[in-house]
C-alpha cells in the first residue's frame, strides 16, 4: 500500500511494523513516552506500554550505555538521542562499546542497535543544536551510518536499520520531519544502495540528507542554463556506494560533492579521493565553512550551502 504521509509518520509506522513482527525491538529514550520531541515516536507507547517503549532519564550515557547491554543480551533496542550534539555525551558507549564489541570478541557479542541521532542545522538554534558529524561515525569501524532524506528513505531504510546486525547511526535531518511525500510499505531498499534522482551526463553531483534538496533546485537552475546534471542521493554513508557513484563519474567526467557538513575532513573529501584514485574524472568539493552554526539568521546562513553556490560550483567544474 502506497500512503501519503511526513518524514516523521514515516519513522512511526517503520518502528510500529517492526516492534509489531519483533518482540525483541524495544525503544528507549528521553520523552519517547510522548513522541518525542519531533513526533517520530507518537503513539507507539500506546500501543506497546512502557515497557517496550521506555523513557529513561536526561543522561545520553545511561541511555547508550543501556542500550548497549540490551543489544548483547538479546534485544533490539531503538535507541533516541535527540539530537547529534547531545550524542556526544555518550561517545564513550557508542566508540569503544558498540562499535568494537563485535570484533574485539570474535563475533560472539553482536550489538544490533539503531541510534537515533537527529543531525543538521535546527532553525534558530544555534551552535551546539545545529552540527552534521556524520564523517565522525563514517571514520568508526564497526559502525553503519544512514542520512535518509525523503519519507520513503526513512521508512525503508529504518526498518533495515532495525534488521541489521550491527549498530547503525541513523542520522534524520531535523528540519525534513514535515516533508511529505509517498511512502510504499512494502518497498525494501538496503543499506549501502544510493538513489539516482537525475540523470544527466554534464557532471554527477553526490549529496545526502537535507543538502540533497538544495542540490535537486541547483539541477533545475543548470537544466536552464543548459548543464543536465546526474544527481545521486548517497542515502547511506558507510557503506556507501561506490559503484554507482563510479559508474556515473565515467560517464560524466566531473564530479562535485556537495553536503551541509563542515568541508574540511568532511566525508566528501572521501568521496571525490576515491574518484580521484580510480579515474581521470574533475572533482570539486562543496562543504560549510569552518565556523560554528550562529544564533541570529544572518549568522546561520553563513554556515549554510546554498543552491547558489551549488550552482556556482557546478559551473567552475565545466569549465
Amino acid at each position: 500500500m502506497v500512503l501519503t504521509m511526513n518524514y516523521a509518520q514515516a519513522a512511526v509506522l517503520a518502528v510500529q511494523r517492526e516492534m509489531t513482527a519483533d518482540p525483541r525491538v524495544v525503544v528507549m529514550g528521553e520523552d519517547v513516552g510522548r513522541g518525542g520531541i519531533f513526533g517520530q515516536y507518537k503513539g507507539l507507547q500506546a500501543m506497546f506500554g512502557p515497557e517496550r517503549v521506555i523513557d529513561t532519564p536526561i543522561s545520553e550515557a545511561a541511555i547508550m550505555g543501556s542500550g548497549v547491554g540490551m543489544a548483547l543480551a538479546g534485544l533490539r533496542p531503538v535507541v533516541e538521542m535527540r539530537v547529534v550534539d547531545f550524542a556526544l555525551c555518550g561517545m564513550d558507549e557508542i566508540v569503544n562499546q558498540a562499535a568494537k564489541n563485535r570484533y574485539m570478541f570474535g563475533g560472539q557479542g553482536r550489538v544490533p542497535l539503531v541510534a537515533r541521532m537527529p543531525s543538521g542545522i535546527w532553525d534558530a538554534s544555534a551552535a551546539q543544536h545545529s552540527q552534521s558529524l556524520e564523517a565522525w561515525f563514517a571514520h568508526l569501524p564497526g559502525l553503519v551510518v544512514v542520512c535518509p532524506s525523503s519519507a520513503q528513505d526513512n521508512y525503508s531504510l529504518l526498518r533495515a536499520a532495525m534488521q541489521c546486525g550491527d549498530p547503525v547511526v541513523y542520522m534524520e535531518h531535523k528540519t525534513l520531519w514535515g516533508l511529505e511525500g509517498p511512502v510504499d510499505e512494502d518497498l525494501q531498499i538496503p543499506l549501502g544502495r544510493a538513489a539516482t534522482l537525475r540523470t544527466g551526463q554534464d557532471l554527477t553531483i553526490v549529496s545526502w540528507s537535507r543538502q540533497v534538496h538544495v542540490c535537486a533546485q541547483a539541477c533545475e537552475q543548470l537544466a536552464a542554463l543548459g548543464i543536465q546534471a546526474e544527481l545521486i542521493d548517497l542515502r547511506t554513508i558507510w557503506p556507501w556506494d561506490r559503484e554507482a557513484v563510479l559508474q556515473s563519474c565515467a560517464k560524466t567526467g566531473r564530479l562535485l560533492v556537495a553536503h551541509e557538513a563542515i568541508q574540511a575532513a568532511g566525508f566528501g573529501a572521501e568521496i571525490v579521493a576515491t574518484v580521484a584514485e580510480h579515474m581521470p574524472c574533475k572533482v570539486k568539493r562543496l562543504g560549510a565553512p569552518r565556523i560554528p552554526v550562529g544564533y541570529a539568521p544572518v549568522l546561520e546562513a553563513q554556515a549554510r550551502v546554498s543552491v547558489e553556490a551549488t550552482v556556482q560550483a557546478a559551473q567552475q567544474l565545466m569549465r
